[in-house]
């Protein structure tokens, strides 16, 4: 069995001036050629990633702004409903004779209809914003895995000539053959 280290080890003896030559040994090549591969991905795909949760990042922020300006305009709502609240209050005291019960009824109406106004905006907040952040992060999901998929072809197609991946079978069914030997 052959030593994964073995062609580093032979580095010492090849001779300083001579023919140049490519290893074809696919064991000591490969991790190699996919931390290349993983460099190019994480320094060309850093930016564009970067870009996008950046993009995203300020649409869900322009979301959320408006959600608590929707917010602000419940609340300012609110408050009106209890000015006005305190406005029926006080015609309460007066026509307090005449006819306390509905006067109560229009109060609790009127406190109801707001708090379930509240609460619709805040489930409409809710749901943009957990909508919004599905969306982006499906995108950047997207976008990443059509980057990585179209770098590694890239290298795949300006790396692997003809000559070369004759070569590189050949020497995978020599191997496989050797193998087969050894086993029989």
């Amino acid at each position: 069995m052959k030593n994964v280290t073995d062609p580093f080890l032979f580095l010492g003896f090849w001779p300083s001036a001579g023919s140049f030559g490519l290893n074809t040994d696919i064991l000591a090549t490969n991790p190699i050629n996919l931390s290349v591969v993983l460099g190019v991905l994480i320094f060309f795909g850093k930016g564009v990633l970067s870009d996008l949760l950046d993009n995203r990042k300020q649409r869900i922020l322009k979301t959320i702004r408006n959600s608590e300006e929707l917010r602000g305009g419940a609340l300012e709502q609110l408050e009106k409903a209890r000015d006005r609240l305190r406005k029926i209050e006080m015609e309460a005291d007066q026509f307090r004779v005449n006819g306390y019960s509905e006067i109560e009824r229009e109060k609790l109406n009127l406190i109801n209809s707001t708090y379930k106004t509240l609460e619709q905006l805040e489930n409409y907040k809710n749901e943009t914003i957990h909508f919004e952040q599905q969306r982006a992060i499906n995108q950047v999901r997207q976008r990443v895995f059509q980057q990585a998929l179209q770098g590694a072809l890239g290298t795949l197609n300006s790396c692997l000539n003809n000559e070369l991946h004759l070569r590189t079978i050949n020497t995978n069914i020599g191997m496989f053959g050797t193998m087969k030997e050894i086993k029989g």
